[in-house]
């Protein structure tokens, strides 16, 4: 059973050959490509105002020099969102779901915000580390602690995602046999769970564009200690 249940999380193989690179890039083939024509369809002219809000939210509190990244988080925003929404249908992978793609993303955007920060202010990013008014006996210890949080700031990333995507497709599927398993036995109680479960489909939605929203705002959060 336990074996049976995390089945859904292993990379997919054919033929000796992981599928996982294929899944990744197959979502960019979905998004509907802009034309040069003055009026659009309804597609293009949502995903337009999505991405000019998202852009515009993420970096209100972000100076000019931040706003180089725009095109980097938009694109890994609209990624990240089709990458978890795309997992919630039957018979599909879902990428975020593996601990080392979301690390894979989240330790080198990390890693840029902090090398930016020590090449253009390294004083204030280094300021950080130490905040000001600390007693003397207590600098050595919050460095420490602030050195130590700085560097889980990219397993956070990659271990929030991981886990809430996780967490929600084991609930679907074990309110998923449970349906099926009451099914036969009382009808009334599978109904009421089958219910449950469409309650718990519509959470998952707003979960996936909730984690791919927050791992990019944190990102821009980081960004903006350092620019």
């Amino acid at each position: 059973m336990t074996l049976s249940l995390f089945d859904q999380f292993m990379s997919p193989w054919h033929m000796g050959i992981p599928l996982l690179a294929i899944s990744l890039v197959l979502p960019w083939v979905l998004f509907p490509t802009p034309t040069l024509r003055w009026l659009n369809n309804r597609m293009l002219t949502f995903q337009g105002w999505f991405i000019a809000r998202f852009t515009q939210q993420t970096f209100l509190p972000l100076n000019v020099e931040g706003h180089k990244w725009a095109l980097l988080f938009s694109s890994l925003m609209v990624f990240l969102i089709t990458l978890n929404m795309l997992g919630l249908l039957p018979y599909t992978f879902t990428p975020t779901t593996q601990l080392s793609l979301n690390l894979g993303l989240a330790v080198p955007l990390w890693l840029a915000t902090v090398i930016i920060g020590m090449r253009n202010q390294p004083t204030a990013a280094l300021g950080h580390l130490l905040p000001e008014g600390t007693p003397t006996l207590l600098i050595p210890v919050l460095i420490i602690i602030e050195t130590i949080s700085l560097f889980i700031r990219p397993i956070a990333l990659g271990v929030r995602l991981t886990a809430n995507l996780t967490a929600g497709h084991l609930l679907i599927q074990l309110v998923s046999m449970a349906v099926f398993v009451l099914l036969p036995m009382m009808p009334t109680v599978a109904l009421l769970t089958a219910i449950l479960l469409l309650m718990l489909t519509l959470l998952e939605v707003a979960v996936a564009m909730i984690q791919a929203y927050v791992f990019v705002l944190l990102l821009s959060l980081y960004l903006q200690e350092n620019v």
